[in-house]
Protein backbone atom coordinates (compact mmCIF):
# COMPACT_ATOMS: atom_id res chain seq x y z
CA UNK A 1 0.00 0.00 0.00
CA UNK A 2 1.30 3.20 -1.18
CA UNK A 3 1.88 6.36 1.42
CA UNK A 4 -0.54 8.47 -0.54
CA UNK A 5 -3.17 5.83 -0.73
CA UNK A 6 -2.77 5.00 3.03
CA UNK A 7 -2.78 8.99 3.50
CA UNK A 8 -6.42 8.87 1.25
CA UNK A 9 -7.69 6.43 3.86
CA UNK A 10 -6.86 7.82 6.77
CA UNK A 11 -8.44 11.07 6.20
CA UNK A 12 -11.46 9.68 4.83
CA UNK A 13 -12.52 9.05 7.77
CA UNK A 14 -13.29 12.41 8.30
CA UNK A 15 -16.11 13.17 5.90
CA UNK A 16 -17.46 9.47 6.86
CA UNK A 17 -17.86 10.72 10.30
CA UNK A 18 -19.65 13.73 9.08
CA UNK A 19 -22.32 11.73 7.02
CA UNK A 20 -22.90 9.46 9.71
CA UNK A 21 -24.01 12.60 11.78
CA UNK A 22 -25.78 13.74 9.35
CA UNK A 23 -27.85 10.52 9.02
CA UNK A 24 -27.81 10.29 12.95
CA UNK A 25 -30.42 13.39 12.73
CA UNK A 26 -32.75 12.01 10.02
CA UNK A 27 -33.99 8.41 11.36
CA UNK A 28 -36.70 8.13 8.92
CA UNK A 29 -33.91 8.79 5.81
CA UNK A 30 -32.11 5.52 7.38
CA UNK A 31 -35.51 3.72 7.80
CA UNK A 32 -37.25 4.31 4.57
CA UNK A 33 -33.40 4.01 2.61
CA UNK A 34 -30.84 1.61 4.32
CA UNK A 35 -32.86 -0.74 6.39
CA UNK A 36 -35.51 -1.19 4.50
CA UNK A 37 -34.44 -1.10 1.31
CA UNK A 38 -30.48 -1.36 1.50
CA UNK A 39 -29.80 -3.45 4.42
CA UNK A 40 -31.97 -6.81 3.36
CA UNK A 41 -29.83 -7.17 0.31
CA UNK A 42 -26.28 -6.79 1.91
CA UNK A 43 -27.15 -8.83 5.40
CA UNK A 44 -29.17 -12.10 2.80
CA UNK A 45 -26.13 -12.02 0.18
CA UNK A 46 -23.69 -12.26 3.33
CA UNK A 47 -26.18 -14.86 5.23
CA UNK A 48 -26.04 -16.76 1.79
CA UNK A 49 -22.10 -16.94 1.37
CA UNK A 50 -21.53 -17.14 4.91
CA UNK A 51 -24.03 -19.82 6.07
CA UNK A 52 -22.40 -22.88 4.02
CA UNK A 53 -19.43 -22.94 6.66
CA UNK A 54 -19.56 -24.84 9.43
CA UNK A 55 -17.33 -22.87 11.86
CA UNK A 56 -17.42 -19.12 12.22
CA UNK A 57 -16.00 -16.84 9.56
CA UNK A 58 -16.22 -14.17 11.41
CA UNK A 59 -14.43 -15.12 14.14
CA UNK A 60 -11.66 -16.36 11.56
CA UNK A 61 -11.85 -12.15 10.58
CA UNK A 62 -11.17 -11.18 13.35
CA UNK A 63 -8.10 -13.43 14.41
CA UNK A 64 -6.92 -12.13 10.78
CA UNK A 65 -7.20 -8.32 11.01
CA UNK A 66 -5.77 -8.48 14.52
CA UNK A 67 -2.73 -10.51 12.85
CA UNK A 68 -2.37 -7.75 10.26
CA UNK A 69 -2.12 -4.99 12.78
CA UNK A 70 0.22 -6.65 14.71
CA UNK A 71 1.98 -7.14 11.73
CA UNK A 72 1.98 -3.56 10.76
CA UNK A 73 3.06 -2.42 13.86
CA UNK A 74 5.70 -4.69 13.96
CA UNK A 75 6.65 -3.24 10.93
CA UNK A 76 6.82 0.52 11.66
CA UNK A 77 9.20 -0.23 14.87
CA UNK A 78 13.28 0.10 14.14
CA UNK A 79 14.74 -2.48 16.47
CA UNK A 80 17.96 -1.08 15.47
CA UNK A 81 17.69 1.82 17.11
CA UNK A 82 14.55 0.65 19.36
CA UNK A 83 12.52 3.53 18.24
CA UNK A 84 8.72 3.66 16.55
CA UNK A 85 7.54 5.10 13.34
CA UNK A 86 5.15 7.46 15.14
CA UNK A 87 3.67 8.85 11.89
CA UNK A 88 3.44 5.82 10.25
CA UNK A 89 1.86 3.92 13.26
CA UNK A 90 -0.87 6.92 13.18
CA UNK A 91 -1.11 6.81 9.94
CA UNK A 92 -1.53 2.92 9.22
CA UNK A 93 -3.84 2.57 12.64
CA UNK A 94 -5.88 5.56 10.93
CA UNK A 95 -6.35 3.72 7.26
CA UNK A 96 -7.38 0.68 9.21
CA UNK A 97 -9.73 2.10 11.34
CA UNK A 98 -11.40 4.25 8.06
CA UNK A 99 -12.07 1.26 6.01
CA UNK A 100 -13.80 -1.03 9.07
CA UNK A 101 -15.83 2.47 9.62
CA UNK A 102 -16.95 2.27 6.31
CA UNK A 103 -17.44 -1.08 6.14
CA UNK A 104 -18.90 -1.63 9.35
CA UNK A 105 -21.84 1.29 8.49
CA UNK A 106 -22.68 0.18 4.95
CA UNK A 107 -23.00 -3.53 6.07
CA UNK A 108 -25.06 -3.01 9.25
CA UNK A 109 -23.90 0.13 11.47
CA UNK A 110 -26.39 2.34 10.45
CA UNK A 111 -29.38 0.79 11.16
CA UNK A 112 -28.24 2.05 14.72
CA UNK A 113 -29.89 5.53 13.49
CA UNK A 114 -33.20 4.12 12.01
CA UNK A 115 -36.51 4.68 13.49
CA UNK A 116 -37.38 3.32 16.86
CA UNK A 117 -38.79 -0.09 17.00
CA UNK A 118 -41.72 1.01 19.83
CA UNK A 119 -42.97 3.15 16.73
CA UNK A 120 -43.13 0.58 14.35
CA UNK A 121 -45.43 -1.39 16.55
CA UNK A 122 -47.42 1.32 18.12
CA UNK A 123 -45.61 1.49 21.63
CA UNK A 124 -45.52 3.80 23.80
CA UNK A 125 -41.91 4.38 25.42
CA UNK A 126 -43.13 4.84 28.94
CA UNK A 127 -45.18 3.12 32.20
CA UNK A 128 -46.20 3.70 35.35
CA UNK A 129 -45.04 1.69 38.39
CA UNK A 130 -48.18 0.29 38.46
CA UNK A 131 -48.35 -1.01 35.25
CA UNK A 132 -44.89 -2.55 35.65
CA UNK A 133 -46.55 -4.59 39.32
CA UNK A 134 -49.74 -5.63 37.13
CA UNK A 135 -47.30 -6.90 34.03
CA UNK A 136 -44.98 -8.61 36.72
CA UNK A 137 -47.79 -10.59 38.15
CA UNK A 138 -49.12 -11.60 34.52
CA UNK A 139 -46.20 -13.13 33.65
CA UNK A 140 -45.54 -14.78 36.98
CA UNK A 141 -48.44 -16.75 36.65
CA UNK A 142 -47.55 -17.54 33.31
CA UNK A 143 -44.00 -18.70 34.03
CA UNK A 144 -45.20 -20.95 36.92
CA UNK A 145 -47.57 -22.00 34.86
CA UNK A 146 -45.28 -22.95 31.78
CA UNK A 147 -42.15 -24.55 34.93
CA UNK A 148 -44.70 -26.89 36.34
CA UNK A 149 -46.25 -28.02 32.70
CA UNK A 150 -42.59 -29.02 32.26
CA UNK A 151 -41.44 -30.62 35.66
CA UNK A 152 -44.71 -31.25 37.26
CA UNK A 153 -43.13 -30.34 40.23
CA UNK A 154 -42.81 -26.85 41.78
CA UNK A 155 -39.56 -27.17 43.69
CA UNK A 156 -38.09 -28.91 40.24
CA UNK A 157 -35.29 -27.26 38.11
CA UNK A 158 -36.23 -27.15 34.05
CA UNK A 159 -33.62 -28.67 32.30
CA UNK A 160 -33.45 -28.27 28.52
CA UNK A 161 -32.52 -30.79 26.21
CA UNK A 162 -32.36 -28.70 23.18
CA UNK A 163 -28.59 -29.11 21.20
CA UNK A 164 -27.47 -25.99 18.87
CA UNK A 165 -29.02 -27.72 15.76
CA UNK A 166 -31.69 -28.06 17.90
CA UNK A 167 -32.00 -24.71 18.82
CA UNK A 168 -31.40 -23.51 15.59
CA UNK A 169 -34.07 -24.41 14.39
CA UNK A 170 -36.88 -23.78 16.84
CA UNK A 171 -35.44 -20.23 16.96
CA UNK A 172 -35.87 -20.14 13.58
CA UNK A 173 -39.73 -21.63 13.37
CA UNK A 174 -40.20 -19.10 16.40
CA UNK A 175 -39.50 -16.18 13.82
CA UNK A 176 -41.38 -17.67 10.83
CA UNK A 177 -44.74 -17.74 13.65
CA UNK A 178 -44.18 -14.14 14.55
CA UNK A 179 -43.18 -13.10 11.15
CA UNK A 180 -47.21 -13.31 9.91
CA UNK A 181 -47.97 -10.82 12.73
CA UNK A 182 -45.40 -8.83 12.05
CA UNK A 183 -43.69 -9.46 8.07
CA UNK A 184 -40.76 -7.15 8.81
CA UNK A 185 -39.61 -10.13 10.96
CA UNK A 186 -39.14 -12.97 8.30
CA UNK A 187 -35.74 -14.15 8.99
CA UNK A 188 -34.55 -15.99 5.66
CA UNK A 189 -32.02 -17.44 5.59
CA UNK A 190 -29.95 -18.96 8.32
CA UNK A 191 -26.65 -18.27 9.74
CA UNK A 192 -25.82 -19.29 12.88
CA UNK A 193 -22.41 -20.30 15.05
CA UNK A 194 -20.92 -21.42 17.85
CA UNK A 195 -18.65 -18.66 18.35
CA UNK A 196 -14.67 -20.12 18.33
CA UNK A 197 -13.84 -17.39 21.42
CA UNK A 198 -16.71 -18.57 23.64
CA UNK A 199 -14.51 -19.07 26.12
CA UNK A 200 -12.79 -15.23 26.02
CA UNK A 201 -16.47 -13.78 25.95
CA UNK A 202 -17.08 -15.67 29.09
CA UNK A 203 -14.29 -13.67 30.62
CA UNK A 204 -15.72 -10.73 29.41
CA UNK A 205 -18.86 -11.09 29.81
CA UNK A 206 -21.08 -12.07 26.99
CA UNK A 207 -23.32 -14.89 26.27
CA UNK A 208 -22.78 -14.00 21.96
CA UNK A 209 -22.18 -11.15 20.05
CA UNK A 210 -22.82 -10.48 16.12
CA UNK A 211 -20.60 -10.00 13.50
CA UNK A 212 -21.89 -7.29 11.34
CA UNK A 213 -18.86 -7.73 8.56
CA UNK A 214 -19.70 -11.66 7.74
CA UNK A 215 -23.64 -11.42 9.23
CA UNK A 216 -22.65 -14.14 11.40
CA UNK A 217 -24.32 -14.53 14.63
CA UNK A 218 -22.37 -16.24 17.48
CA UNK A 219 -23.16 -17.71 20.48
CA UNK A 220 -21.49 -18.52 23.33
CA UNK A 221 -21.88 -22.10 24.13
CA UNK A 222 -20.90 -21.58 28.07
CA UNK A 223 -24.25 -19.62 28.23
CA UNK A 224 -26.75 -21.28 30.57
CA UNK A 225 -28.73 -23.54 28.43
CA UNK A 226 -32.16 -22.03 29.55
CA UNK A 227 -31.05 -18.94 28.74
CA UNK A 228 -29.28 -19.65 24.79
CA UNK A 229 -33.19 -19.34 23.60
CA UNK A 230 -32.90 -15.82 24.14
CA UNK A 231 -29.35 -15.40 23.42
CA UNK A 232 -29.88 -16.75 20.04
CA UNK A 233 -33.31 -15.21 18.86
CA UNK A 234 -31.42 -11.73 20.31
CA UNK A 235 -28.32 -12.19 17.92
CA UNK A 236 -30.27 -13.28 14.85
CA UNK A 237 -32.65 -9.50 15.51
CA UNK A 238 -29.44 -8.09 15.09
CA UNK A 239 -28.88 -9.76 11.80
CA UNK A 240 -32.50 -8.55 10.58
CA UNK A 241 -31.18 -4.85 11.55
CA UNK A 242 -32.26 -3.88 14.84
CA UNK A 243 -28.92 -2.67 15.96
CA UNK A 244 -30.37 -1.19 19.54
CA UNK A 245 -29.69 -3.50 22.14
CA UNK A 246 -33.86 -3.28 23.95
CA UNK A 247 -34.90 -3.51 20.66
CA UNK A 248 -33.31 -6.76 19.81
CA UNK A 249 -34.17 -7.98 23.29
CA UNK A 250 -37.98 -7.14 22.72
CA UNK A 251 -37.93 -8.99 19.47
CA UNK A 252 -35.67 -12.12 21.20
CA UNK A 253 -38.83 -11.97 23.55
CA UNK A 254 -41.57 -12.07 21.10
CA UNK A 255 -39.74 -14.72 18.62
CA UNK A 256 -39.37 -17.47 21.82
CA UNK A 257 -42.63 -16.47 23.59
CA UNK A 258 -44.41 -17.22 20.10
CA UNK A 259 -42.83 -20.56 19.95
CA UNK A 260 -44.28 -23.95 20.23
CA UNK A 261 -41.33 -25.46 22.20
CA UNK A 262 -42.21 -25.48 25.71
CA UNK A 263 -38.72 -25.05 26.53
CA UNK A 264 -38.09 -21.79 24.55
CA UNK A 265 -41.17 -20.79 25.86
CA UNK A 266 -40.01 -20.92 29.57
CA UNK A 267 -36.67 -18.98 28.40
CA UNK A 268 -38.81 -16.21 27.06
CA UNK A 269 -40.78 -15.87 30.41
CA UNK A 270 -38.26 -15.91 32.37
CA UNK A 271 -35.78 -13.67 30.94
CA UNK A 272 -38.89 -11.17 30.65
CA UNK A 273 -39.69 -12.07 34.18
CA UNK A 274 -36.18 -11.12 35.53
CA UNK A 275 -36.09 -7.87 33.67
CA UNK A 276 -39.11 -6.52 35.06
CA UNK A 277 -38.50 -7.87 38.72
CA UNK A 278 -35.03 -5.98 38.70
CA UNK A 279 -36.94 -3.71 37.35
CA UNK A 280 -39.16 -3.99 40.34
CA UNK A 281 -36.35 -4.18 42.75
CA UNK A 282 -35.65 -0.75 41.81
CA UNK A 283 -39.03 1.41 41.89
CA UNK A 284 -40.77 -0.60 45.05
CA UNK A 285 -39.17 -2.69 47.04
CA UNK A 286 -42.08 -4.04 48.38
CA UNK A 287 -43.72 -5.01 45.73
CA UNK A 288 -41.15 -6.90 44.34
CA UNK A 289 -40.45 -8.64 47.93
CA UNK A 290 -44.28 -9.60 47.66
CA UNK A 291 -44.09 -10.65 44.81
CA UNK A 292 -41.08 -12.93 44.68
CA UNK A 293 -42.80 -15.08 47.42
CA UNK A 294 -45.30 -16.48 44.51
CA UNK A 295 -43.08 -17.79 42.09
CA UNK A 296 -42.30 -21.16 42.05
CA UNK A 297 -38.99 -22.32 43.76
CA UNK A 298 -37.71 -24.14 41.08
CA UNK A 299 -37.59 -20.98 38.79
CA UNK A 300 -35.77 -18.81 41.39
CA UNK A 301 -33.26 -21.80 41.83
CA UNK A 302 -32.64 -21.85 38.10
CA UNK A 303 -31.81 -18.34 38.36
CA UNK A 304 -29.07 -18.86 41.14
CA UNK A 305 -27.42 -21.21 39.21
CA UNK A 306 -27.18 -19.35 35.98
CA UNK A 307 -25.52 -16.39 38.04
CA UNK A 308 -23.65 -19.43 39.90
CA UNK A 309 -22.15 -20.17 36.19
CA UNK A 310 -21.39 -16.98 35.27
CA UNK A 311 -19.74 -16.16 38.43
CA UNK A 312 -17.10 -19.20 37.46
CA UNK A 313 -15.71 -16.60 35.13
CA UNK A 314 -15.67 -13.61 37.17
CA UNK A 315 -12.24 -11.75 36.78
CA UNK A 316 -10.68 -8.49 36.90
CA UNK A 317 -10.35 -7.60 33.28
CA UNK A 318 -14.82 -8.25 33.33
CA UNK A 319 -15.43 -4.54 34.49
CA UNK A 320 -12.83 -3.29 31.75
CA UNK A 321 -14.34 -4.95 28.56
CA UNK A 322 -17.58 -3.80 29.37
CA UNK A 323 -16.77 -0.34 30.14
CA UNK A 324 -15.20 -0.39 26.52
CA UNK A 325 -18.31 -2.18 25.35
CA UNK A 326 -20.49 0.59 27.00
CA UNK A 327 -18.52 3.32 25.25
CA UNK A 328 -18.77 1.64 21.86
CA UNK A 329 -22.57 1.56 22.65
CA UNK A 330 -22.66 5.24 23.75
CA UNK A 331 -20.95 6.31 20.42
CA UNK A 332 -23.52 4.57 18.43
CA UNK A 333 -26.64 6.01 19.46
CA UNK A 334 -27.28 4.54 22.34
CA UNK A 335 -27.19 6.86 25.15
CA UNK A 336 -27.81 4.55 28.12
CA UNK A 337 -24.64 1.96 27.32
CA UNK A 338 -24.94 -1.19 28.25
CA UNK A 339 -27.83 -0.66 30.35
CA UNK A 340 -29.87 -0.30 27.16
CA UNK A 341 -30.49 -3.88 27.38
CA UNK A 342 -32.54 -3.51 30.25
CA UNK A 343 -34.62 -0.88 28.22
CA UNK A 344 -36.73 -3.88 27.00
CA UNK A 345 -39.05 -3.53 30.24
CA UNK A 346 -40.67 -0.73 28.79
CA UNK A 347 -41.45 -2.86 25.12
CA UNK A 348 -42.09 -5.33 27.31
CA UNK A 349 -44.39 -3.61 29.77
CA UNK A 350 -46.70 -1.69 27.52
CA UNK A 351 -46.91 -4.94 24.94
CA UNK A 352 -49.02 -6.61 27.75
CA UNK A 353 -51.07 -3.14 28.18
CA UNK A 354 -51.83 -2.47 24.84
Amino acid sequence: MTIILRLFLAFSIIPQIVIVKILSKNPQIVESYYSVKFYPYISKFLRSIFKNFTFSIGDILYIIILTYIVFRTYKNIDFRRMNIKIKKVIIDGLAILSVLYFIFHLFWGLNYYRTPLNQKLNLKSNYSTEDLIKTTKEIILLTNKVHFEITNDSDKLVSSRLNFEDLKKEINIGYKNISIKYPFLKYYPSNQKKSLFSTPLSYMGFSGYFNPFTNETQLNWHTPENSQPITQAHEQAHQLGFAAENEANFIAFLVTNENNNIFIKYSALTFALRHCLNDLYIKDLDSFNYLKLSINYGILKDYENRQKKWSNFKNPLEPFSKKIYNKFLNLNNQKLGIKSYSYVVAHIVNYYNR
